[in-house]
């Protein structure tokens, strides 16, 4: 939103508090100032401006993130032409900053430059300490870096600060054009903008290094506005650990359900047997969620404590370093970090041990990525004599506003040089320390910017919502049902009794008798077996190294119809090679690559007799047409390889052993410069300002790096520029995706062709070009791109146009480069094995069509003899409709269809895309951002209502992984940020196949037993008490009470039925062998309402046939009828866990004789329930065993019968 009509406003400068107001010799006491003339400014440089003096009394205080400044900067009317603005300190909303001002576009009002300037447009000329104005933006948008406070107007002149003039206007608002807004719309706006600032606490800022020759980085009111550097990791604090813990466990059904049922046993007329059997299952449950959550929050205590008291060197005052702990930093301060070390906040990087000012750090703690980064210090510290030096700089740090993306940054640093003016230079993401990174090489001193929750690590931590499997909802599901069995049992026995008496007390009576029905055991039973499915996974040996995250999803592993997988370090080693060099007319493969070595040592061979001995080019002049003479093969090949060896952001660092490795952030860039190595071309030093490469002769050529394009996602290339400290010659390289280069390249007529041809072999393609400058060319761009470099508002945007404009224009193409990437082991086995079970797969990548299609072909995810259908550069939803409708009755082939198609079809067909689609066994995604991974994933699940899983290996798969209900994490070359976002992390793709056809079977199949065999355990006993209160005149009265009730879940019957676990339907290598047994899983039916009923119905038989027979053959003694058929029970249950278990195990057998064991010595400490005298006779032995075999029998008839005539479609395999 944004407001119109407003002019110009602007305000005097803040005055000193120490300073009387009538002091100032304002001759506008309400603040306004007067419009000046619209006098063109002349430009200056970002280096210096010429200051005039300041006329005695109207020297502002000017507010402290300008401090740096010269007081004695030149106030005077004459020189001031930008309006006093609204401050930092003046106006909760301004973001003010310093800048140089390089001249004004007229008619506009806004002069151009750049340096330091505010995110509030208010801009900071360093001759003259006036401020500019820009145009005002008001963004609801949460990571919108600019809010600026005042508008601007085209039609609006300068103001001056000071002085008179003719333009004066009295109110203040208008000055240029006689019109403004009224007191209430301002007042309104400024109200918008309160409540705007309120609503964004992140705002940029700028922060001095010292004021008055005292070192305080920032004074402690200062200070005290950004958040302590302090690491809280811990969900609850002494207050709130209680409250929150109780509140998280009652939110859910069963628990609130049971602490009703226990709260109803303080009330006399409700009360029910001993009043702890049923708080004691209550707090024991809750005693062990609390207990873990303590000791998991105590460890994150810990780990928060020691981060926190980790020693940091500061840089103190009066020179010297004193120790600090971590918690202390506060934004300003200036840290030594050494090597090995974490750095403790986001910070600048100052200076460097080494010398070229640039240090290597370790991002895998913060990004997942284990290739090491390379960072800058910036060049006017690193160029001091000493660390104390810095003590002594007047200069600020302007830094935009904390946001996630660790990629970006934008700020600047200024300072007073040695002449009148303010030295400003641009800082980016390359002069950062982001905190959690590691120091790689030297030591370091960086200035602290962003604290605590402001920094990136921080805003990056995630906390994603617990994911909540299918089964638990189904689960769920079922007890709502039991819940409702529960209390129609108890209208029916009080409907039975014809509402006789207190019938309502007598129906809270039944309710809670009955409350076994919905069997608090339930929940731990499955926890625990969640924990041991998850050991298992782990402690597998045939997929060593995979790691269980989320322990609460593992069934979710055998319901997967849905696999969405990445492609590049996924399906493939991200192991480069590079296979073809393509140079127009000269193509060389593996095969020829020795060709290549002899053209450049021929090349080099000749230019060491001649001119020209660096380069050796010996190329005539483009000509206007733009042809260009011939040359030779060996001068060719050189100059392409020499681009390749150059054109890179590959550093070679020395391990302690000696030997040298490549770092770089891209495998390609490693496996291309290894290329060039094995050619005869090496790549020897590197740092921000030289390269130094070396022949096949051991001849070493330098190079001076003037400029650094690095690649992006976005930009899809990367280029350089490169002085040859030999020739003095100039050149420009750039190397990147044919899609973007081949608008760049001059005209030819063999690029696109050659593209697709690499392509359609499974290689990945990189176009390289060059262009020759001048050093007047050249002195011209970096002008422009300077300015660009230090502008505040779309600095990537100006920089990359200012690239596009003077650079990316007819670049001489050199040739084609095609790098391979191998298939991880095993793909195309698991990618077979998992089509067979079903999945319909998806492959989504960043890649052209032509490699991902070749990959998807030779990886088998394209069955043979299976059609493949291309969706390509759809240009509008007609078209879209029209390729939707053909592929609608195509049931049985591949779609690969690109990005621009996808967002097409995503934006106005997004129902028939996916309708259609999902119904496809396989579907290639190409050049896929990531957010488009993420929303197929979530259209998908939206639509389909199916399991989910997705599989990635770098950062760009996050988003797709966490919006999975099964995210698997692969550990490659990227690093491990995939790995620690997913739900499983595994070693390589072909670790699915086991992790899926067998932990997901067994975790699916055994939960589901479990969950069902538990739930007939509490409705077995609730049958047989439903049947003694109709027996006994519909009394509320217990059958079992006291420990029978407790022991009855717990030491009797616990062991056995958790025994369920461990169990399997089928062995191992049958379910790797016959992938199509998953199949079944996928249909929930081994935990259906068909399968609940079937419970409910053998838990009413049973229950029923139990309690009838024990009371008609009790022998007139109520305790003969406790003890008959609670120990009939006990033996149905161990029954019916054999029956039930598909394999006996050892664990088991065991639990079953030993649970039996220990019922019976109970017996003798129970008189209070058992007579020793009644049970030992022969009587009780003959009733027990035949209550028994008539509840249990039957049930092994129909087991029999069933597996005769209707097998399950494992039998015929395990039979």
């Amino acid at each position: 939103m944004s407001y119109r009509g407003i002019e110009t406003f602007a305000l005097q400068p803040i005055h000193s508090d120490s300073e009387p107001e009538s002091s100032s010799t304002n001759p506008h006491p309400s603040g306004v100032r007067s419009a000046s003339p619209r006098t063109p400014r002349r430009s200056s440089s970002s280096t210096s401006s010429s200051p005039s003096p300041s006329p005695p009394g109207t020297t502002p205080t000017y507010p402290r993130h300008l401090a740096f400044i010269n007081s004695s900067a030149d106030n005077s009317p004459s020189s001031q032409q930008a309006a006093h603005g609204l401050t930092g300190s003046q106006h909760p909303d301004a973001r003010s900053g310093v800048g140089q001002h390089h001249g004004s576009r007229p008619g506009s009002g806004v002069s151009s430059g750049s340096g330091m300037a505010g995110a509030s447009g208010i801009h900071r000329n360093a001759s003259n300490g006036s401020y500019r104005q820009s145009k005002y933006r008001y963004s609801d948008d949460e990571n919108e870096d600019e809010a600026p406070l005042l508008l601007h107007s085209s039609s609006t002149p300068f103001i001056n600060s000071g002085g008179s003039s003719s333009a004066t206007t009295p109110r203040g608002l208008g000055a240029a054009s006689g019109k403004g807004p009224s007191r209430q719309k301002l007042s309104a706006i400024m109200d918008d903008l309160k409540s705007n600032k309120e609503s964004k606490a992140a705002k940029s800022r700028t922060i001095d290094f010292h004021a008055s020759g005292k070192f305080t980085c920032v004074d402690t009111k200062e200070k005290n506005r950004y958040p302590p550097n302090v690491t809280r990791n811990t969900k609850y604090n002494i207050f709130t650990f209680i409250p929150v813990v109780l509140w998280e466990q009652f939110k859910f059904f069963l628990n609130l359900y049971f602490l009703l049922v226990a709260l109803s046993q303080f009330i006399p007329a409700l009360k029910i047997g001993y009043i702890v059997t049923y708080v004691a299952p209550l707090c024991f449950v809750l005693a062990v969620t609390i207990g873990k959550e303590a000791v998991d929050d105590m460890k994150r205590y810990r780990r928060d404590q020691e981060a926190n008291s980790q020693k940091y060197q500061i840089l103190a005052p009066g020179g010297g370093f004193k120790q600090i702990p971590s918690s202390k930093i506060r934004v300003g301060d200036m840290i030594v970090v050494k090597k090995n070390q974490n750095v403790p906040a986001d910070m600048i990087l100052l200076r460097t041990t080494e010398e070229s000012g640039a240090c290597f750090i370790r991002t895998d703690q913060l990004d997942g990525e284990t290739d090491w980064k390379l960072r800058l210090a910036v060049p006017s510290c690193q160029s001091l004599p000493n660390d104390d030096a810095l003590l002594d700089l007047h200069a600020s740090i302007y830094a935009d506003a904390p946001h996630k993306d660790i990629h970006s940054f934008i700020g600047n640093f200024s300072k007073e040089g040695d002449g009148p003016g303010i030295q400003t230079e641009p800082l980016s993401v390359d002069n950062t320390l982001w905190a959690n990174t590691v120091i790689a090489s030297g030591n370091a001193i960086g200035f602290v910017i962003y604290t605590g929750k402001d920094t990136r690590a921080v805003m990056n931590t995630n906390h994603p919502k617990t994911k909540i499997g299918l089964l638990d909802s189904e689960v769920n599901r079922l007890s709502k049902i039991l819940c409702a069995f529960t209390l129609t049992l108890s209208l029916s026995m009080i409907a039975l009794n014809g509402f006789a008496g207190l019938w309502y007390i007598y129906l809270f009576r039944f309710l809670i008798l009955f409350s076994s029905i919905i069997p608090i055991s339930l929940r731990v039973n499955l926890d625990m077996g969640k924990t041991v499915y998850g050991w298992q996974i782990m402690n597998d040996p045939e997929i060593a190294g995979t790691i269980v995250r989320t322990s609460t999803i593992p069934e979710e592993l055998g319901r997967i119809e849905y696999l969405l997988s990445d492609k590049t370090g996924t399906l493939t080693k991200n192991d480069m090679e590079l296979k073809k060099l393509h140079m127009g007319t000269m193509s060389y493969s593996a095969d020829t690559m020795d060709e290549i070595s002899t053209h450049l040592d021929n090349a080099y061979s000749q230019q060491s007799s001649g001119f020209n001995r660096a380069r050796g080019m010996t190329t005539a002049p483009t000509h206007a047409g733009g042809t260009k003479a011939r040359r030779d093969i060996s001068s060719r090949v050189r100059e392409i390889v020499q681009a390749l060896a150059l054109c890179h952001n590959v550093t070679p660092v020395q391990e302690d052993n000696g030997s040298i490795t490549y770092q770089a952030s891209s495998p390609d860039e490693v496996a291309i410069v290894k290329w060039t190595e094995s050619v005869g071309l090496t790549l020897v030093f590197r740092d921000i300002s030289n390269i130094h490469i070396r022949n096949s002769h051991g001849d070493i050529f330098e190079y001076e790096v003037l400029q650094v394009f690095p690649f992006t996602s976005e930009t899809k290339r990367m280029g350089i520029i490169v002085r040859d400290l030999t020739t003095g010659e100039i050149t420009f390289y750039e190397k990147g995706a044919d899609v973007v280069m081949a608008k760049i390249v001059q005209y030819n007529d063999w690029l696109e062709e050659e593209c697709g041809n690499m392509a359609r072999e499974g290689l990945r393609t990189l176009v390289v070009a060059r262009k020759r400058l001048s050093e007047e060319m050249y002195q011209n761009f970096e002008a422009q791109y300077h300015v660009a470099k230090t502008s505040i508002t779309d600095r990537t945007a100006a920089m990359n146009a200012v690239v596009n404009k003077m650079l990316e224009q007819d670049l001489e193409l050199l040739g084609l480069t095609g790098v391979e990437d191998k298939l991880q082991d095993g793909v195309k086995t698991t990618l077979e094995l998992l089509r067979n079970a079903g999945l319909k797969i998806w492959m989504l990548t960043g890649d052209k069509i032509e490699t991902a299609t070749c990959i998807a072909i030779s990886s088998k995810l394209v069955a043979r003899n299976q059609s493949i259908h291309q969706i390509a550069k759809l240009n509008n939803a007609l078209d879209a409709q029209d390729e939707l409708d053909l592929l609608r009755n195509k049931k049985d082939c591949c779609l690969v269809i690109d990005g621009e198609s996808i967002q097409l079809c995503l934006d106005y067909l997004r129902e028939e895309f996916i309708e259609i689609t999902v119904r496809l066994p396989v579907v290639v995604c190409c050049r896929c951002s990531p957010t488009q991974k993420a929303e197929i994933a979530r259209l998908i699940k939206q639509y389909t209502k199916k399991r989910i899983c997705c599989i990635g290996d770098g950062g760009n798969d996050v988003s797709m992984i966490q919006q999975a209900d099964v995210g698997v994490g692969i550990v490659g070359k990227e690093g491990k940020q995939a790995s620690l976002a997913a739900d499983f992390s595994v070693m390589q793709f072909s670790y699915l196949t086991k992790l899926l056809l067998w932990h997901g079977r067994n975790s699916y199949k055994r939960s589901a037993k479990l969950s069902q065999f538990v739930i007939h355990r509490g409705l077995i006993i609730s049958i047989m008490q439903a049947v003694f209160s109709a027996m006994f005149y519909f009394a509320p009265i217990a059958l079992f009470q006291g420990w029978l009730i407790v022991g009855y879940t717990t030491v009797y019957t616990n062991a056995p039925v958790f025994s369920l676990v461990l169990d399997r339907d089928v062995p191992e290598d049958i379910a790797l062998l016959y992938p199509e047994l998953y199949r079944d899983l996928t249909k929930g039916r081994s935990l259906s309402y068909k399968t609940f009923f079937s419970w409910l119905l053998i838990s009413v038989y049973q229950g029923g046939a139990i309690m009838i027979l024990s009371i008609l053959l009790f022998e007139n003694q109520f305790v003969n009828i406790v003890s008959i058929s609670f120990t009939a029970l006990v033996l149905n249950e161990l029954l019916m866990v054999a029956l039930e278990i598909n394999t006996w195990h050892r664990f088991m057998i065991v639990s079953e004789v030993a649970t039996l064991a220990i019922y019976v010595v109970s017996m003798v400490f129970l008189p209070t329930y058992f007579d020793l005298d009644f049970i030992l006779t022969k009587t009780f032995l003959w009733k027990v065993t035949l209550i028994t075999a008539v509840s249990s029998f039957p049930l092994y008839v129909i087991k029999f019968l069933r597996r005769k005539f209707a097998p399950p479609s494992y039998s015929k395999l395990t039979g």
